[in-house]
């Protein structure tokens, strides 16, 4: 049986929004969860604008570091395209991670995204 409801949650991670500048994500509460993937979109790109994604994890909630490449898994090249979509997994072992939007130049890009969780317990509720 192909049933991910029952087996994923969700969460926001980055509100839809045009952007002008970096970006931090909302903050995922990994504290249920055994695993979280990042699904980012993205819409047009205006001015030549020159984004990027990384992730981010802290153990608190209000101090963050970017998190070490080699717990991170990611398909995002550095420069984001237009009306894509890409993958972001959070292997590190912190409470909490976010998703940021870096900025480069250029002058803007719609963008979005969700952390898809795994739950500890399932079904997901």
């Amino acid at each position: 049986m192909r049933d991910l409801y029952n087996n994923l949650n969700e969460a926001k991670a980055l509100d839809p929004a045009v952007f002008t500048a970096a970006a931090n994500g909302n903050t995922v509460d990994l504290i249920n969860a055994s695993g979280v993937m990042f699904a980012l979109a993205t819409g047009a790109i205006a001015g030549a604008g020159v984004f990027g994604a990384k992730l981010q994890e802290s153990a608190d909630g209000s101090t963050w570091a970017d998190v070490p490449a080699k717990w991170v898994q990611s398909e995002a090249p550095a420069v984001l395209a237009a009306s894509s979509s890409y993958r972001l997994g959070y292997l590190g072992k912190l409470r909490y991670a976010r998703l940021v939007l870096t900025y480069t130049s250029g002058t803007s890009i719609a963008a979005a995204a969700v952390a898809i969780l795994r739950p500890l317990s399932r079904p997901a509720v």
